[in-house]
């Protein structure tokens, strides 16, 4: 995007930000990065409480599909930001401000039991709502793209490893497992990154559901599992289990479709699997297409994750093998 289309959005948005707020003194300061082709603005020189200007460039990203998952959530009582004034045309929304501090910011050793109480209230409220029609799925196609993002931009692109026909066939039976083992699961709505990072702690204990805009239809344990295994913060096994087997009480209790509890720490661990290679391929691609190094420093914790799951199951010690004899030497090579 050039200087001079820059600068005419700018103008724009903060136009239409003060005659959505009826503030003509308003200014607008940047309120968070990296949310794609949104950005997110905090209003300021008004003398009452902030608001946030969400800007989403048509040409870009368009802002329906985000106000179709909004009305979704907010419908079926998930605590979602409100929507204070709309311009879809336009790519503008007004937002009420849910704080400077997301939960990955807020949390720590005390108040984690709490938060994810919390996180479990909207997560269960999100899993009940009736998947509407025309929803896309995380079907075999989308999972087996999402698991192509290891090789090619993690193993190709950033380790610079040639795959030999061995071992592309060693990562087609496991995708092949994997995908299996997904689409075995009951289906639920996935929000698809629910995660500390992707809720706000509120005031009243409760917790605001951000980031929503690609839920799909998929399986149960999707959601939970990205929760527990962060993408930004670990926390120990023992505790992991706890939590686990809280969600796994109030999940059944509330009717939802889950297997018994040994069943889906399985399906835990399998959709774990799928999306600890995903996130790797992702933070690969953030930092050689987007220019976005910084994701890179959390690729060992999924190394971690994936290392604290395969020896537990003979069917994925092949990728275990490969991540030993190919990946592991390249990282402590270079110490990627």
């Amino acid at each position: 995007m050039s200087a001079t289309v820059d600068t005419t959005r700018e103008r724009q948005r903060l136009d239409w930000a003060r005659l959505a707020t009826g503030q003509p003194g308003l200014s607008l300061q940047r309120a968070s990065t990296d949310a794609g082709f949104r950005s997110y603005w905090r209003t300021a020189g008004t003398g009452g409480p902030s608001l946030v200007v969400m800007d989403s460039p048509p040409a870009l990203e368009d802002v329906r599909p985000w106000l179709r998952m909004h009305g979704l959530l907010e419908r079926g009582g998930v605590r979602v930001p409100r929507v204070l004034a709309r311009d879809a045309d336009a790519g503008f929304l007004l937002l009420e401000d849910l704080g400077r501090r997301t939960a990955l910011q807020a949390v720590d050793d005390a108040s984690a039991d709490a938060m994810f109480e919390a996180a479990f209230d909207q997560l269960l409220r999100l899993q009940a709502i009736a998947i509407p029609d025309g929803l896309p799925a995380y079907d075999e196609a989308l999972l087996a793209r999402e698991l192509r993002l290891f090789d090619e931009w993690y193993l190709g692109r950033h380790l610079g490893l040639e795959l030999d026909r061995g071992a592309l066939e060693v990562l087609d039976r496991v995708y092949r497992r994997l995908i299996d083992a997904a689409l075995a699961q009951p289906r639920v709505l996935v929000h698809r990154d629910y995660m500390l990072r992707n809720l706000m702690p509120l005031a009243d204990g409760a917790v605001a559901v951000l980031d929503f805009q690609d839920a799909v239809q998929g399986p149960v344990a999707y959601d939970p599992m990205s929760l527990f295994k962060d993408a930004f913060i670990s926390w120990p096994q023992a505790r992991i289990d706890q939590w686990l087997a809280r969600y796994h009480a109030r999940a059944s209790a509330a009717g939802l479709p889950l297997p018994a509890l040994d069943r889906f720490r399985h399906d835990i661990d399998w959709i774990g699997v799928q999306r600890h290679l995903k996130v790797i391929g992702i933070f690969a691609r953030l930092h050689h297409r987007d220019g976005k190094p910084k994701y890179l420093a959390d690729v060992p914790r999924f190394f971690g994750y994936l290392d604290g799951v395969l020896p537990r199951y003979p069917e994925l010690a092949p990728l275990a093998s490969l991540i030993d004899r190919l990946v592991r030497p390249r990282l402590a090579m270079a110490g990627a």
